[in-house]
């Protein structure tokens, strides 16, 4: 499909919330591509590709890719609906906001739920999984792999490792919308069952994709839309470089994810060399953070995601002094989303563009506008 020539977006404000991100010249111009058919020679092998490409941003060789229309939430239906049936057990991990989610969805399909809370701004210990599984038997272990309402990041490779050893049946269920591509994951390596994500993240595309991966299991749907034995046959029909029918694809959206996974997977940079980008990213916008006296969330480096930050606001300091005053300069940051301390802090988005491409300079901009307004701020209180 056609390439951009010269295309710049209009200048805009800056958007560093943990997610939709900036979104790249080239893959914007590629989401406004004129209509084409979905089961046109021209998009065929851009979904096959994708499917391919998609199994490289997670290092999989044997996983299957589905990408469908929806938003990262579906992934969690596709999940409930097609590996666990009414009655079964299912344990979540709990760092945030999007663990009593995920346990939401999963007990609206019939399963018996059991969460282990961590404290706010940590990850659940490898001790409380490995004794709640010797407890119980569980057919699936849920982890958010970054809560973006914390920005804490969990052990998924401990997870697994931890399930593998204790109660080998389970499956591990990874939570990837705000780490995919933004976080090391190692799909095969680590003994991985399923990672779900989301297009508007780390994998640098508009919102409107439901991404997943998973090793092939048999297992009875009780969803029609979220079914995977019905796109089963689709998504293998057009890596196969032949066209299948369930429900539309969004092809424009689909180019755009393609014109993305080619930066991500086939440019000069390695998808390691990608998420090494995002650990300097992060570790510029913490140490900046820090030396302005602020405390991150994530009680702990060990804790702390690399695609984003989050922020308390100091002692008396509330969200309407800090948030329009970024704006003011044309910086778009996140308000709190955790309920426990919703209006505490404030979150901070650096993946994608933002991240790895220096020339930018959306770092930058974001420590400069974070000394900016806690300097006035702390001027105005003097």
């Amino acid at each position: 499909m056609a390439q951009p020539t010269g295309f710049k977006q209009e200048p805009h404000r800056l958007l560093t919330i943990p997610g939709p991100i900036e979104v790249a010249d080239d893959v914007l111009y590629a989401n406004a591509h004129y209509s084409v058919s979905h089961v046109g020679a021209d998009f065929i092998p851009i979904f096959g590709d994708c499917i391919r490409m998609t199994r490289d941003v997670v290092f999989t060789q044997s996983g299957q890719p589905f990408i469908i229309a929806g938003s990262g939430t579906l992934g969690w239906d596709e999940v409930a609906s097609n590996l666990v049936e009414p009655g079964e057990n299912a344990l979540v991990l709990h760092s945030g906001y999007f663990g009593d989610s995920f346990a939401d969805c999963l007990e609206t399909y019939g399963a018996k739920v059991t969460q282990i809370k961590a404290p706010v701004g940590e990850a659940v210990k490898m001790d409380q999984l490995k004794a709640a599984l010797q407890e119980k038997k569980y057919k699936i272990v849920t982890v958010t792999h970054v809560d973006t309402s914390t920005g804490v990041l969990s052990d998924v490779k401990a997870v697994a490792q931890t399930v593998k050893e204790v109660s080998p049946d389970t499956l591990v269920i990874v939570d990837g919308v705000c780490s995919v591509a933004s976080e090391e994951i190692k799909f095969d390596d680590w003994g991985l069952d399923v990672v779900l994500t989301a297009s508007q993240k780390g994998l640098g595309t508009p919102p409107g994709l439901s991404i997943l991966v998973f090793e092939q299991r048999k297992a009875p749907a009780t969803s029609y839309y979220a079914s995977w034995k019905r796109w089963l046959p689709i998504m293998k029909a057009y890596e196969a470089g032949t066209a299948a029918y369930f429900a539309t694809p969004p092809v424009n959206l689909i180019n755009a994810f393609y014109t993305s996974l080619k930066t991500i997977t086939r440019s000069s940079m390695t998808v390691d060399e990608r998420i090494k980008l995002h650990r300097e990213a992060s570790k510029r916008v913490k140490d900046a953070v820090s030396k302005l006296g602020l405390k991150q969330v994530a009680t702990d480096p060990a804790f702390a995601a690399n695609g984003m930050t989050a922020v308390y606001f100091p002692e008396g300091v509330t969200a309407p002094q800090v948030i329009p005053e970024l704006l003011q300069q044309s910086i778009i940051v996140a308000g709190g989303l955790h309920k426990d301390i919703k209006d505490k802090y404030f979150r901070i988005g650096h993946m994608g563009v933002t991240a790895v491409d220096p020339s930018r300079g959306d770092i930058d901009k974001v420590i400069k506008g974070l000394n900016t307004t806690f300097a006035g701020l702390s001027a105005n209180k003097q």
